[in-house]
């Protein structure tokens, strides 16, 4: 069974499941790959993360049954896994726009969406380098910001956070710290991910001599197998996609939790920047 089966067969999973409770350590030992794998990869592929898709397609099924039966709004909201009706309006209006009592009305506009399906896309025709690499534990340090889970939207907060990083005088201070000159891009640790966010750290490797201020946070990394995927233009975005839509489904290889890097090299005046992606991985 090849990748887009399994991964198909994952969403049949979570389709028959909708009104019941969802294990996403089943979702993800159907697409044999950890929970943790899954859900990283998800986000990426598809733009939202797992349990916004989830929370859509119960308010879309919530939507229709309210619609074409006179089925009560409290059954509804017990059905869909909601604790009370207040909570299972909140959620109806935010997605829809309007209250669930008015979905029966005729002519009342409200939003669907689809079950998704994985389809093969033939692609290939640029290629993608990498290595594989076992590096030792190690330490950064620096300060972060909460970055949305949605892939969509955390493209657009991390330019800024990095942007007021910039304006704020982290990055001078930081490369002050250092010993290094003042536009010496620095690296970004991408961990602590949960539901709905993960934290975004301008960082750099601790300095083995010297102290480091209070003010900043350290990130212990321990030992562990990487892969390593270099981008001589910096463009982050588009490698993230690529990773996971096209390397991860077919490698050996599967992404393990923690913290995943983008290392930038080089000075913003000599216009000479090239950048990494680092994610811990292991063999399938």
């Amino acid at each position: 069974m090849d990748w887009l089966d399994r991964m198909n067969k994952a969403m049949d999973y979570i389709e028959s499941n909708l009104a019941d409770e969802i294990s996403y350590n089943t979702v993800a030992r159907i697409a044999c790959c950890s929970t943790y794998h899954f859900q990283r990869m998800f986000s990426f592929i598809t733009g939202v993360p797992l349990s916004e898709y989830i929370r859509r397609r119960r308010l879309t099924l919530a939507a229709f049954e309210l619609q074409t039966s006179n089925i009560k709004v409290i059954d509804v909201a017990l059905k869909y896994g909601y604790e009370s009706p207040e909570a299972f309006s909140r959620a109806f209006k935010n997605l829809h726009g309007v209250m669930p009592v008015l979905a029966h009305d005729i002519g009342i506009e409200l939003k669907a969406y689809p079950k998704m399906t994985f389809l093969l896309t033939i692609k290939g025709d640029t290629e993608m380098n990498y290595r594989i690499e076992q590096r030792e534990a190690f330490q950064v340090f620096g300060v972060y910001g909460p970055i949305s889970i949605d892939m969509e939207q955390a493209f657009i907060e991390v330019p800024q956070f990095c942007e007021q990083c910039d304006d704020d005088g982290t990055v001078d201070r930081m490369n002050e710290l250092l010993g290094r000159f003042h536009d010496t891009y620095l690296h970004a640790a991408l961990f602590d991910h949960s539901e709905t966010e993960f934290k975004y750290m301008i960082c750099y490797y601790t300095p083995r001599i010297g102290s480091i201020p209070e003010t900043y946070t350290k990130l212990n990394v321990p030992s562990q197998i990487w892969a390593i995927f270099p981008e001589p233009k910096c463009d982050m975005q588009n490698l993230w996609r690529r990773i996971y839509s096209e390397w991860f489904p077919t490698s050996e290889y599967e992404q393990v939790e923690g913290p995943t890097f983008e290392m930038y090299y080089g000075q913003a005046s000599h216009k000479n920047g090239f950048g990494e992606i680092w994610i811990p991985v292991k063999k399938k």
